[in-house]
């Protein structure tokens, strides 16, 4: 079976799941949907406090975006773990690594795509109720965050991926990665100082600063969050190649 047919027969099997379509546009509906939110009612007022920092600020949504994303993540892997999906995926494709490479390719390439419109289209929504305090992509490191987010939203998506094939469920992986992300990260920085730098969601949020604390960054704390999801994927590839379906 061809790579371009294997990649075909993927892309329809995530069209034709609706958890996993779903969360794909989730990604960028919630998003969207908490700027107008929240920018409309207490954008102006936080962005007056002293120590606003107005391009993270921008960004604030992409919070509650990045759990679409990693939900999008999970259950595009862990629909082929349900009522015996992956023998009869690798019946039709027996070389397991095209198949593993068409999956991840088929997360990675629209969470890409759809991190960009979102990361780029809550920036711009929300300056529209910035008023005095509206910044647009010329302010230094605007431009930057924008992509950056962007990348972000898609490399959670594909650590959530290959924690999933680790794993062999979604729901696993949203109970870890969700509270994580949302709790356990802060304590620990909190707790561990510098060093909550290389957890991978606040690692990979330096790129949305204007001007990131610490030794990393911004393109090297998007770094750590690829090789994050880079180790997640290659633990994913092996218990793919080496399990049973």
């Amino acid at each position: 079976m061809s790579t371009t047919a294997v990649l075909r027969s993927e892309w329809i099997k995530i069209r034709s799941v609706r958890s996993v379509t779903g969360s794909l546009i989730a990604v960028l509906v919630v998003t969207l949907a908490v700027t107008l939110l929240v920018f409309p009612t207490i954008g102006q007022s936080e962005a007056d406090n002293a120590d606003a920092e107005l391009v993270f600020g921008a960004f604030y949504a992409l919070n509650f975006g990045q759990i679409a994303a990693i939900s999008f993540g999970a259950t595009a892997i862990s629909s082929e773990y349900l009522n015996g999906a992956l023998r009869i995926s690798l019946a039709a494709v027996p070389r397991r690594n095209l198949f593993y490479a068409a999956k991840v390719a088929l997360v990675g390439g629209p969470a890409l795509a759809i991190g960009l419109v979102t990361s780029f289209g809550a920036f711009l929504l929300g300056q529209l109720f910035m008023g005095k305090y509206a910044i647009d992509l010329g302010e230094p490191g605007a431009l930057r965050a924008a992509f950056g987010g962007g990348i972000y939203l898609a490399l959670m998506a594909l650590f959530a991926a290959g924690l999933t094939a680790v794993l062999r469920s979604a729901v696993a992986v949203l109970s870890l990665l969700i509270p994580f992300v949302l709790i356990v990260s802060f304590v620990v920085g909190d707790v561990a100082g510098g060093a909550a730098q290389y957890l991978p969601d606040q690692a990979g949020q330096l790129v949305l600063h204007q001007n990131p604390e610490g030794s990393l960054g911004p393109w090297g704390g998007l770094a750590v969050t690829a090789a994050w999801a880079a180790a997640a994927l290659l633990a994913g590839w092996w218990a793919v190649r080496r399990r049973d379906a």
